[in-house]
């Protein structure tokens, strides 16, 4: 393989590729605009179509959104496949409101819009991708078995997605790669080779109501039982154990003259390893039962998604992709994140890498100010050719190919 070849293919493609990302920022995809997201689903089947990808819609469970999208392009052995979503976050009303559409900004190598880099950006970049490795690695391309995946509901937190994609591939991939955002900076190219898990958790207690002037010694307070056991719940933020917990809400009472007889309080906990969330949410179980007060407390996990603690297989596909950063003269960055994407869903299925979409930012903003104190969400043009070509490199090596010794000076950027 040439990379030099792969490189101009590349150029000659991108106003295709980015001509193809407008139609998908111009359609509002927001997770709950069923029929928004329904058509970037459509617009996707329509545009691999040419590569030879047959579409296959499924329901989500999610109430009111948009289908799933699993594309096939069959051959031998376990599938390949590469994820991305449909859905953004912003509501037609905000951008209407912020006029937050495509705003191509040739002086600064920017294109803003609503999912330029979250993750309509990803997209068009896997179907640049594919095309390099036709026209390229056709070998390769022909003898992949390949699945792209887009999630119609990756920004509402849930399991749907993971449980589909297993269906869709039997239970099994000889890789999952994750197309969410990829930075760059002065270190390198940055590949996600983990994730944090997440549960979150809903602590309720119920006291007793009282006249807090003349009958204050009868009641009992709800509010006084939370923070009695809410310090401990924030005590579990550990960073020997890359645990954080993140008290997010709290709410109770009525008014100040009456003993408070209901209150809540809600939080996250995010951790690396699983072993470290499951102590965390054992502790948070635990709480359930009477306050020292004579409050009852009732401890409710509210949601769960497991940690993607990366491992050999993702420490092997990043040597790939290291490689083919390496024969373009770049440096490439494996790093932890502690965000959630799909990967915490599919990471099971096989080894799994992220953040292999092109580099951006402001990543769920839309507003912009006259003093630029305030910028939306929007990808960096000039990552489309490199994140593409290291890409194809490495998935054309993945299916046999050869990625040659690297003849240039490496570079962060």
């Amino acid at each position: 393989m040439n990379p030099a070849t792969f490189l101009t293919s590349a150029e000659r493609r991108l106003p295709d590729a980015l001509d193809f990302l407008r139609q998908l920022v111009a359609v509002n995809s927001f997770t709950s605009h069923a029929a928004g997201v329904e058509r970037v689903a459509q617009l996707t089947a329509e545009a691999f179509a040419p590569l030879g990808f047959s579409a296959d819609f499924r329901a989500c469970a999610i109430s009111g959104t948009g289908p799933h999208l699993f594309l096939h392009k069959p051959g031998p052995g376990d599938p390949v496949v590469l994820v991305t979503h449909s859905d953004t976050v912003f509501p037609p009303e905000e951008e209407e409101a912020n006029g937050f559409r495509w705003d191509e900004r040739s002086g600064e190598g920017r294109i803003y819009g609503p999912g330029t880099i979250d993750n309509k950006g990803g997209t068009a970049l896997i179907w640049l991708i594919l095309h390099l490795l036709r026209e390229q690695a056709p070998e390769s391309f022909d003898n992949t078995s390949w699945i792209v995946a887009a999630n119609a509901a990756e920004e509402v937190t849930g399991d749907d997605f993971g449980k589909a994609a297993s269906e869709v591939c039997g239970g099994r991939a000889r890789a999952v790669l994750v197309y969410e955002g990829g930075p760059v900076d002065e270190r390198g190219w940055h590949h996600v080779v983990s994730r944090k898990g997440r549960s979150t958790w809903r602590l309720e207690a119920e006291g007793r109501a009282a006249h807090a002037g003349s009958s204050h010694h009868t009641g009992i307070n709800a509010i006084d039982a939370l923070a009695s056991v809410l310090p401990g719940v924030a005590g579990l933020t550990d960073p020997e154990e890359e645990r954080t917990v993140n008290l997010g809400l709290i709410r109770g009472g009525t008014v100040v003259n009456r003993v408070p007889h209901e209150a809540f309080a809600e939080w996250e906990c995010r951790a690396t390893s699983p072993e470290s969330l499951a102590r965390a949410d054992a502790f948070f179980a635990s709480l359930t039962g009477a306050a020292a007060n004579g409050a009852q407390l009732s401890a409710i996990r509210t949601g769960h998604t497991p940690a993607w603690p990366g491992g050999e297989g993702t420490r092997a596909l990043f040597r790939r992709w290291e490689a083919a950063a390496a024969a373009l003269g770049l440096e490439a960055l494996a790093v932890p994140r502690g965000g959630l994407s799909d990967a915490n869903h599919l990471g099971h299925l096989g080894p799994t890498l992220d953040g292999l979409g092109p580099a951006g930012g402001n990543a769920h903003c839309s507003e912009r100010t006259a003093d630029a104190s305030k910028l939306p969400e929007y990808l960096e043009v000039g990552s489309m050719v490199p994140k593409a070509v290291m890409n194809a490199l490495a998935l054309a090596e993945l299916g046999g190919e050869r990625i040659p010794s690297p003849k240039m000076k490496r570079h962060p950027a």
